[in-house]
């Protein structure tokens, strides 16, 4: 019997119409002929996706053809696309791996809203996971931050899945060697000038000294944290509508609502007695998603600031009374009123 590879299943049905990214390395080239063995056996139809982002010359016109190669070998389909990053670059001033990344995932939505395929999947292995958390914490994320890489994201139509997430590089690398399928190297993640190579390359081999399990452990963190956000955003359902107020109080009760078009979704207001009961890491919560549903994710201390103005923090730079505002980096104000923080984007 062949070697084969681990991959998580949960989330493939008979009938589905998969489309595995194809970009030449080990992983990619481990999840398309691990889903090519399996596909009878899970009922499936199997194409692959290859994007050319428009960088690396020649080696990623090399790339293309491997990719070629690989799926007429297997009798693959293979959806090719043409991007340029630095054109995106250019326009929307990301940097390079933001950029080749949207550009991705925005193939990759169309794959599925064109019915081109019901879900397309990722080699994202548990090393990215790690790598991933890591990145995050050095960033300062917060608790869905370090979430990281979800196993499964829903779109308007289809999933994206990442079936590799509890495989380690090192095994994909192994099982590909031990049946002689050669992939491609993408000369830039040896580039320690990206933050993500850095981390890969320098920084994770340091800290495996203190914890020689440390990818595992990284993984688990990112295992919990999502578990937790979604046990958060369940109860964040549940009291947002009863603490979140549309439009200004008047007087003799009730709240004025704009009829601008488009007015009623830049502010909104939360009543000062409804927020202090909550426990501070609620209070914290329900202050940034009234953030979210304006447009606008609040740092840490954009928080923290929003809090002091409330009265619920100490801040030397933040009056706590009626008739304080605060002008937020994020393009946010918030108002304090008597019994009210009233949230807003300035138009």
């Amino acid at each position: 019997m062949p070697p084969t590879l681990p991959f998580d299943r949960s989330q493939i049905q008979p009938g589905d119409r998969l489309c595995a990214a194809l970009s030449g390395g080990a992983d990619s080239v481990a999840l398309l002929l691990t889903l090519h063995a399996a596909r009878e056996s899970l009922g499936i139809g199997l194409s692959a996706v290859h994007v050319h982002h428009g960088l690396r010359g020649e080696e990623a016109d090399a790339d293309q053809r491997f990719v070629e190669d690989l799926c007429i070998a297997h009798d693959i389909p293979l959806h090719l696309h043409q991007a340029s990053v630095p054109n995106r670059v250019a326009q929307t001033h990301e940097t390079i791996e933001e950029a080749a990344r949207n550009l991705r995932y925005e193939i990759f939505t169309t794959l599925l809203t064109s019915g081109h395929a019901d879900t397309i999947l990722t080699a994202h292995t548990l090393d990215d996971q790690s790598e991933t958390v890591l990145l995050k914490i050095l960033r300062g994320a917060w608790t869905e931050g370090l979430s990281a890489i979800h196993p499964t994201i829903t779109q308007p139509k289809g999933k994206i899945l990442r079936p590799f997430l509890q495989t380690r590089r090192a095994e994909i690398e192994s099982f590909l060697k031990s049946i002689n399928q050669p992939w491609r190297e993408d000369s830039t993640n040896t580039d320690t000038a990206y933050t993500r190579n850095k981390i890969r390359h320098e920084l994770l081999p340091q800290l495996r000294a203190y914890n020689p399990n440390l990818d595992q452990t990284l993984a688990n963190m990112a295992e919990l944290a999502r578990e937790e956000e979604s046990r958060w955003q369940t109860e964040l359902n549940r009291l947002l509508p009863q603490l979140l107020l549309p439009g200004k109080p008047v007087r003799g009760g009730g709240r004025a609502v704009s009829t601008t078009p488009g007015r009623s979704h830049s502010e909104v207001s939360i009543e000062l007695d409804r927020l202090r009961p909550l426990d501070p890491a609620l209070r914290r919560r329900v202050l940034r998603a009234a953030a979210r549903q304006l447009g606008a994710r609040l740092t840490f201390d954009e928080t923290a600031r929003l809090l002091a103005l409330c009265g619920f923090r100490a801040d030397p730079t933040v009056a706590a009374r009626t008739g304080s505002s605060l002008h937020l980096p994020s393009g946010l104000r918030a108002d304090r009123s008597p019994r009210e923080l009233r949230l807003y984007r300035q138009q």
